[in-house]
């Protein structure tokens, strides 16, 4: 099994990082090979991954406040409605009454 730091298809960066640009589908030189490609998207998508909890750990202060604030504005614009609610709530009540009155008499 060859490393892949002896492999045509490996570079290290000035930054001192990694690069491969071997392809699974077409230059693959040993099956170790393959493997080795797995676990490198493994570890690129946990990387992925864990970035973007730590955007949401980052976000959630302000989505709770966001959340705070659209109900206080959801529950003011229902008191602000209130009125509408009463209104329709005594006819309501006043039908029924009519409904039950009429009833009895029968």
């Amino acid at each position: 099994m060859i490393q892949c730091s002896q492999c045509e298809f490996f570079e290290q960066r000035p930054d001192g990082s990694l690069g491969f640009s071997c392809d699974p589908f077409s230059n693959i030189k040993e099956p170790e090979c393959l493997v080795k490609w797995q676990l490198i998207k493994l570890d690129t998508m946990v990387q992925a991954y864990q970035a973007t909890v730590r955007m949401y750990e980052r976000m959630a202060p302000l989505q709770e406040r966001m959340l705070r604030h659209m109900e206080r504005e959801m529950d003011e614009a229902e008191e602000a409605d209130s009125w509408k609610y009463e209104y329709e709530e005594e006819e309501e009540e006043d039908a029924e009454d009519e409904d039950e009155e009429g009833f009895g008499r029968s």
